[in-house]
């Protein structure tokens, strides 16, 4: 019986404690293993549909745009808080000010409505696992056959044209009962990885994302010398569509996959660097796991586009595949061209659902992390028990026979929607309250509330006039409105007279115009430096800030203006107006964080709000 229990303990060991009595990592490879591995699965899976959508070389300047100009920025915000303040998203944005527990909790909502469909995404491959066995493949020469009919086995939707009148309708509504056993399981394993805490999911993550790297480089190979891969190969990488980049579709993929392969919205990483050591190299860290993510999805995609090219397929014009299908199409054919296919599809598969493990357990955690912060009564099993049965049970309306199309529903408004308004909250939030009190005291209240209504009314109303009138006069009313507002900011403002940066004290105008400006985000990166940037520690340099609020979050206006027009082409779809609803509830709840903030404090203790 001892022995049982040393080789319990060595496989799931209790974790490290930090000086303020908090679970810790135990090295910081594990942080970073584990913080990939939690974008690494939900953006590969992604990616190639993505691009497949919006093929071309085109694609690319968007994706890096989005990737070094929202990404990293926003990825460098939401460690260095949850490592500041030692809390998962709500406290650390609690900390930031008492009217942002709205923002920090939207981000776990984004995460825990994700894990359900996400899921069932791995209950798939699971059975593509289970047919792995059987010889030879049972989809051998199928492709899209077998993963529509056998595999999500969804009953095919009656079709409506939007505007006639009808309804779209989907006459099969029964649950799938190997769908359902292979999502039980998979919550099973997720509950094992992580019921221990950072102790546990720090040896998973180096099984996780180690295994995937072998299998990807065997793929690559392998469906690089298929007959007619170039062709595949040459629709990723050799054709520039230059007239794609004026359509908001584009835009809106490019910046939604970005938050999968950077995982930036979700909060599971404010969660786990809160459980960083309080110095660590914050601003270092964010930059190796957006940049090796972004490198590993592009490369490994190569092995899904040299089976494109091989099958013959291309892009239909006005025809948006699933998130999730190309590669489900493409990679199980990919292994029938292999010798000892059923050795390399098992090898696949399995690969497929470790590396699926990550994410899954990291957008979980993220609502464990907020429960065990909030309470102390039951223990960790206890509160990720209860949390696995409730993903559990949501998970069930996506292994029915409408499932699929309910899942492409509310991944598409989640991604369209929800995590691109929560991103731009987090950009905006964090650079203007901020120590909101100090830019009042020194230019008065009215003129910060002149300045900011004209910045934000300038993204809203400039997006609003660019779709209802033209682009021109959306830009040229929303740069007026903001040029007006901070002019009249700037003449009705109150000369600050606490010290200000040398180059802003030169006179008057100057130093209102920095107060009104910078001072909150520039003040937020010198307070989060005093913990991430110390020693050796790269620093959050000074362009962090404008960059968030005057680069990020307009860019961000703008793809999620594109999200209206795009709803009203599928207005008579019920799965995609449920989509659209889940998506919008996060507008409510920032709103009512910003409003009524006490109604938030229910959801944690006083007592961790000061920690950090």
């Amino acid at each position: 019986m001892n022995a049982i229990k040393k080789v319990g303990r060595w496989l799931a060991p209790p974790p490290k404690t930090s000086d303020d009595g908090r679970d810790q990592w135990s090295s910081r490879t594990s942080f970073v293993l584990a913080s990939m591995g939690g974008c690494a699965g939900m953006g590969n899976l992604r990616f190639p549909s993505q691009v497949y959508n919006n093929n071309g070389l085109q694609w690319f300047i968007l994706y890096l745009m989005a990737i070094f100009i929202i990404a990293i920025p926003v990825l460098v915000l939401e460690i260095a808080i949850g490592q500041a303040y030692r809390g998962g998203s709500i406290i650390a944005y609690n900390n930031i000010n008492r009217r942002l527990k709205g923002v920090g909790l939207s981000l776990l909502y984004t995460a825990f409505v994700v894990g359900p469909y996400f899921v069932t995404n791995l209950s798939w491959i699971m059975i593509y696992f289970r047919s792995s066995f059987t010889s030879p493949l049972p989809w051998t020469g199928r492709g899209q056959g077998i993963y529509m009919n056998d595999v999500v086995a969804n009953v095919d939707l009656i079709a409506a044209a939007p505007g006639s009148g009808k309804w779209v309708q989907y006459p099969g509504t029964a649950l799938i009962g190997e769908t359902v056993g292979w999502a039980a399981f998979t919550w099973f394993l997720v509950w094992l990885c992580i019921f221990r805490a950072v102790g546990l999911t720090g040896r998973v993550v180096y099984f996780t994302m180690g295994l995937p790297i072998i299998i990807t480089i065997v793929l690559i190979g392998r469906s690089a010398s298929l007959p007619n891969a170039w062709r595949g190969i040459k629709l990723y990488i050799g054709e520039f569509n230059a007239d794609q980049l004026g359509r908001g579709q584009i835009w809106q993929t490019a910046c939604g996959q970005v938050f999968f392969s950077a995982g930036v919205g979700f909060g599971y990483f404010t969660s786990y660097a809160s459980y960083n050591q309080k110095f660590s190299k914050a601003v270092m860290d964010s930059i190796v796991i957006v940049c090796s993510n972004a490198l590993f999805e592009c490369i490994a995609a190569f092995a899904v586009f040299g089976v494109i090219g091989f099958l013959g397929m291309t892009p239909t014009p006005g025809e948006r595949v699933g998130s999730f299908t190309i590669g489900f199409i493409t990679l199980p054919l990919a292994v029938t061209e292999m010798p000892g296919t059923n050795f390399w599809a098992v090898a696949l598969f399995f690969t497929l659902m470790v590396l699926g493990f990550s994410p899954a357990f990291a957008m979980l955690g993220a609502a464990v992390t907020l429960t065990m912060d909030a309470q102390k009564r039951v223990p960790r099993w206890g509160v990720v028990t209860i949390l696995v049965v409730v993903s559990f049970l949501l998970t069930l309306m996506y292994c029915t026979q409408f499932g699929f199309y309910l899942l492409d529903g509310v991944d598409r408004w989640l991604n369209d929607v929800a995590l691109v308004f929560v991103v731009w909250s987090e950009c905006i939030s964090a650079t203007t309250i901020y120590r909101m009190k100090d830019v009042i005291g020194q230019v008065s209240r009215p003129n910060f509330a002149i300045y900011n209504i004209g910045f934000l009314g300038a993204m809203i109303l400039g997006v609003a006039i660019a779709h209802a009138v033209s682009p021109g006069a959306g830009a040229g009313l929303g740069f007026g409105l903001f040029v007006a507002g901070a002019m009249l900011a700037l003449l009705l403002a109150k000369t600050p007279d606490s010290t200000v940066p040398k180059f802003w004290s030169r006179n008057a105008v100057l130093t209102r115009f920095y107060y009104l400006t910078f001072y909150s985000g520039n003040m937020l990166r010198h307070d989060l430096n005093l913990i991430v940037g110390t020693g050796k520690n790269w620093k959050i340099p000074m362009a962090w800030a404008p960059t968030l609020r005057y680069i990020g979050a307009p860019i961000l206006a703008i793809v999620y203006g594109f999200s209206y027009p795009g709803f009203y082409a599928v207005r008579n779809d019920p799965m995609h107006i449920f989509g659209f609803a889940v998506g919008h509830l996060v507008l409510v709840i920032i709103a009512l964080g910003l409003i009524v903030p006490s109604w938030f404090d229910l959801l944690f203790r006083l007592s961790v709000v000061v920690r950090g």
